[in-house]
């Protein structure tokens, strides 16, 4: 359910994923952290950015949803957002989240990576 300012913001492509998942609360399915950003020709009632947004679905698809994430432990994320005959559309996706030694070792590929890129900038500036 969005205003109307978030939806001329959408279709001027003003929107961020990042950190964006969906919740089931009470029999209802919500968007957590979806950033949307301001319309520009808004004026002070402009909506709020990171407002938790109601997913309009059928009874049966939150149950589906929910059910398979609570039972493998994944995590409901938005991977699409789109309009169809005027309405906005969202993909949403199960993922897992990384474990730590997955993220150790991300964090090491990237200092190799900075450390490799630092010494061919510095082999060739001489």
């Amino acid at each position: 359910m969005l205003v109307g300012t978030e939806v001329k913001s959408i279709r001027a492509g003003n929107v961020a994923f990042r950190d964006a998942h969906a919740r089931a609360e009470s029999g209802e399915m919500w968007l957590h952290n979806l950033h949307i950003g301001p319309y520009e020709a808004g004026n002070r009632w402009n909506h709020d950015e990171l407002r938790p947004r109601k997913l309009l679905l059928h009874r049966d698809q939150i149950r589906r949803i929910t059910s398979r994430s609570e039972e493998k432990g994944l995590t409901i994320v938005p991977l699409d957002l789109y309009f169809r005959r005027g309405r906005a559309k969202v993909t949403l996706g199960l993922c897992r989240g990384k474990k730590h030694r997955d993220r150790r070792e991300e964090l090491k590929r990237r200092t190799m990576d900075r450390e490799a890129e630092r010494a061919m900038k510095d082999r060739g500036g001489r």
